[in-house]
């Protein structure tokens, strides 16, 4: 009988160990989770009932490194980021819109710059960009700006500066003044007429939703819509020269530089670059 009684007082004593593990590992998760002073608390050690898996006991070694000299150090600057970081996220949530730059208003610093014009483009988009993919980067944001563009469907007169040097001679006249060191980046883009910047400023009036504004009342392509005459590529051959640059001239007698294509024997399509 005292042999049962005596296994039934073990038997409760580990069920109330077990208890008071599960509630201490309840209260400990919670402290650590919800706790006011600090965002992020690492525990002294896991409290597991069962042999913890390896990924858990990373923290032991985040534990070390704030233990020791160096970690007070390290410690310090990784918490400090961490309150950066929830600061950064915190004001964003609480004002997204007043952390960007407004487009121009009559008291604020203006984001677009309105000096700047393109004669005669004054129905339309005009982006200058590149076609070729040397520099990566430059690549990559002419072709993100083609497409933020090409979502609103609106008529975009496409200027590749590496199939026709006048285009960047044009632009090099346009905007070169205003910087000194007269390098000019691409993309560059303009909206009915009026200089509008590059890939980062497109990027952010798009994100803002101040982009649709910009280009309220320009023509839009029907979906779907390609070039009959060139395909979108926006360039032919020269019927002239057969895009050979050369032609003779049967009066002469010679053989004559084509004067009616670009460095590249090609001609703008008429259909589409009107």
């Amino acid at each position: 009988m005292d042999h049962h009684h005596h296994h039934h007082r073990d038997n409760e004593f580990d069920y109330q160990e077990i208890q008071k593990a599960k509630t201490s590992s309840k209260f400990n998760r919670s402290r650590t989770i919800h706790s006011p002073r600090n965002s992020i608390e690492f525990p002294e050690k896991p409290l597991y009932l069962y042999p913890s898996p390896h990924s858990i006991e990373r923290n032991g070694s985040i534990k070390k490194l704030h233990c020791s000299p160096l970690g007070s150090m390290v410690g310090t600057s990784f918490k400090g980021k961490v309150k950066k970081l929830y600061s950064i996220f915190d004001s964003r949530k609480e004002n997204h819109r007043s952390s960007i730059p407004k487009p121009q208003t009559k008291h604020s610093k203006p984001l677009i710059s309105n000096t700047l014009l393109l004669p005669g483009t004054e129905d339309r988009v005009v982006i200058y960009f590149t076609s070729i993919r040397g520099i990566r980067r430059t690549f990559e944001d002419c072709y993100t700006v083609k497409m933020i563009l090409g979502s609103y469907r609106v008529k975009v007169d496409e200027r590749d500066v590496s199939m026709h040097i006048a285009y960047r001679k044009e632009l090099q006249n346009v905007i070169g003044e205003k910087n000194n060191n007269n390098i000019v980046t691409l993309p560059q883009v303009f909206i009915k007429g009026k200089y509008i910047g590059g890939a980062e400023l497109i990027k952010q009036l798009n994100e803002i939703g101040e982009l649709p504004k910009l280009l309220r009342g320009i023509p839009l392509r029907p979906i779907g819509y390609i070039c009959e005459g060139c395909g979108d590529v926006r360039f032919l051959p020269c019927s002239n020269c057969d895009g050979s640059r050369k032609f003779f001239n049967e009066d002469e007698g010679q053989v004559r530089r084509c004067l009616i294509c670009n460095e590249n024997g090609l001609i703008r399509c008429t259909l589409c670059c009107s």
